[in-house]
């Protein structure tokens, strides 16, 4: 993903939540722990008003859900907008891939979150992360869908930084 992409997105995802006062310092002792500091900071720091760390894993979780029904939006929309078969199949792949993840994956594992079943929460966002890569190789031959693959790669980042949180929670 582009510098130009990531900082798109970054700006996305601030919007989409409103910005609020936090624990920074309990937001950057977490961030530091994850993969993806920089996305981790953008992502908490607007939306983390007083949270513990399951909370800040449920925000998490809650960004790559919204982000994960955007990118399914997306895709539909796309299906609907190329002329060309090959990409319209690739898309239609993508979005068999994708509706699992809005509908039960991510939804089950937020549910799993609030109820403290921290590793079956895990698995489910990981399980995110894995069809977005599917999606991801499918895609991957064409230019076209270069967005497609920013948001690909958005989400697998956003999953690896909620699984580095959740896997602190395991820990305590």
């Amino acid at each position: 993903m582009n510098t130009h992409s990531l900082k798109l997105l970054l700006i996305l995802l601030t919007i989409t939540f409103p910005s609020t006062q936090c624990d920074d310092d309990l937001v950057d002792q977490i961030c530091k722990k994850t993969p993806f500091y920089d996305l981790c900071i953008s992502t908490l720091k607007s939306n983390s008003n007083g949270k513990d760390v399951k909370g800040l894993a449920s925000v998490m979780a809650d960004t790559m859900l919204s982000n994960a029904i955007d990118t399914l939006s997306y895709i539909r929309a796309e299906i609907n907008r190329t002329p060309d078969p090959k990409i319209e199949r690739a898309l239609a792949y993508c979005a068999e891939l994708y509706i699992p993840v809005v509908k039960y994956n991510l939804p089950q594992a937020i549910d799993a979150l609030s109820k403290g079943q921290f590793e079956f929460a895990a698995d489910g966002i990981s399980d995110a992360a894995k069809e977005a890569d599917s999606c991801e190789k499918m895609i991957s031959w064409s230019q076209e869908l270069a967005a497609l693959s920013d948001r690909n790669k958005l989400i697998h980042s956003l999953s690896d930084v909620a699984v580095a949180i959740v896997k602190i929670l395991l820990k305590g």
